[in-house]
């Protein structure tokens, strides 16, 4: 199973239905080199969805969403949001993530054969999107895997990853690529501002 804006970054794939909202993330123009913003046009933006809809919807009944130009505009800001979100999570509350829940999730109940309760995405355009990433993020905070996805600390960088660490303490998504250079350039600027201070004394 391929997902195409995580993939763009050759980084590991959340598991469950966090894969989904992490190739939401990943639509940004971020990495090194830079890549496109795919949700940008309605074109690449409908290619993207067309094919993650096509993955999240394995279980689901519901047709291909269709999206307008308008409906592209709510997806990206409602994406930039939730990235800021995540990117500042050590900061919010459990009250804030739960605001974003009570705000905008707009999804029907389903009773399985096996007597199990399902929330399907209702609405059409953006809302459908939006209402399956809150069911997604709904199900990840209860199973306790929301605090993992993460965005990478390097601003050159940014893109969203699921950290697989034992005490959840990753801040890079590669620490090679993304935290040695951080940490070298962080170590420079210490030492120049060590010889400063030697040379103004």
């Amino acid at each position: 199973m391929s997902w195409p804006a995580t993939d763009r970054y050759e980084i590991q794939v959340a598991p469950d239905g966090l894969a989904f909202i992490q190739d939401l993330l990943n639509t940004l123009s971020a990495g090194k080199p830079r890549e496109t913003d795919l949700l940008l046009a309605r074109d690449t933006a409908q290619t993207w969805l067309n094919e993650t809809w096509r993955h999240q919807n394995l279980q689901l009944s519901r047709p291909p969403v269709e999206l307008g130009d308008e409906d592209v505009e709510h997806l990206r800001a409602f994406r930039d949001n939730l990235r800021e979100r995540l990117a500042t999570a050590a900061e919010g509350t459990e009250e804030e993530h739960e605001a974003i829940l009570q705000s905008q999730l707009n999804a029907t109940l389903r009773l399985a054969p096996d007597g199990t309760v399902h929330a399907e995405p209702a609405g059409s355009g953006w809302n459908a999107v939006v209402s399956l990433i809150l069911i997604e993020m709904l199900n990840a905070q209860r199973n306790d895997q929301w605090r993992r996805l993460k965005v990478c600390r390097s601003e050159r960088c940014q893109v969203t990853f699921f950290d697989r660490s034992r005490n959840n303490s990753a801040v890079w998504h590669d620490v090679r690529r993304c935290g040695h250079p951080a940490n070298l350039r962080a170590y420079r600027a210490r030492q120049r501002a060590q010889t400063h201070e030697q040379t103004t004394v």
